[in-house]
């Protein structure tokens, strides 16, 4: 009888880690099944996280980082803007924008706090053909549920329901291939 008692909380203990395992599976990858109406989904940038930052920010009261895929930085240690040439194809960044806190351990520094959304730019000359071949999407995030949405036109600046959403922002730096980011000295 003890062993078939053992066998059960076994059973039991394997069974609750597997549902936790999915459940933290499932919540971690919400975010992929985003998508902008019209325009690009969040799963297209998965793995944006671990990119290499270009450079930071501050602007509007947000601090930010800007994040780049191996392409993006390939181009941007090439000279790219610069030398006149434009992105790749596949060249894609994320912009992280922050509410910046105190650091409570050295209140002189200033740090990320509660995280506001997360930009995305790809350069797809043949699908955003019309936009400078660029796509772009805002997803603001809410703290209290952990989920993104996509941006909306009520957001500053207004994000339309379309991959061009930053074209009219953008157009400004179309000298630059629509890219305001310099990437930082090292």
């Amino acid at each position: 009888m003890k062993r078939k008692s053992i066998r059960v909380t076994m059973l039991v203990a394997a069974s609750v880690s597997l549902l936790v395992t999915l459940a933290l599976a499932q919540a971690t990858h919400d975010k992929y099944t985003v998508k902008v109406p019209g325009g690009l989904a969040f799963s297209e940038f998965r793995g944006y996280e671990a990119w290499q930052v270009v450079s930071i920010s501050q602007n509007g009261g947000a601090i930010a980082a800007t994040l780049a895929n191996p392409e993006m930085i390939k181009a941007y240690l090439a000279g790219v803007p610069g030398n006149g040439k434009p992105f790749p194809d596949g060249a894609k960044m994320a912009k992280i924008h922050w509410s910046p806190k105190k650091l409570e351990t050295f209140p002189d520094a200033t740090v990320p706090g509660t995280q506001n959304n997360v930009d995305f730019m790809v350069k797809d000359s043949k699908r955003f053909a019309d936009s400078g071949g660029w796509g772009w999407a805002a997803f603001d995030y809410d703290t209290k549920s952990d989920t993104f949405t996509p941006g909306t036109m009520a957001d500053k600046p207004p994000q339309g329901n379309d991959a061009k959403c930053g074209l009219a922002c953008h157009t400004r730096v179309k000298t630059r291939d629509y890219v305001f980011t310099e990437y930082g000295h090292r």
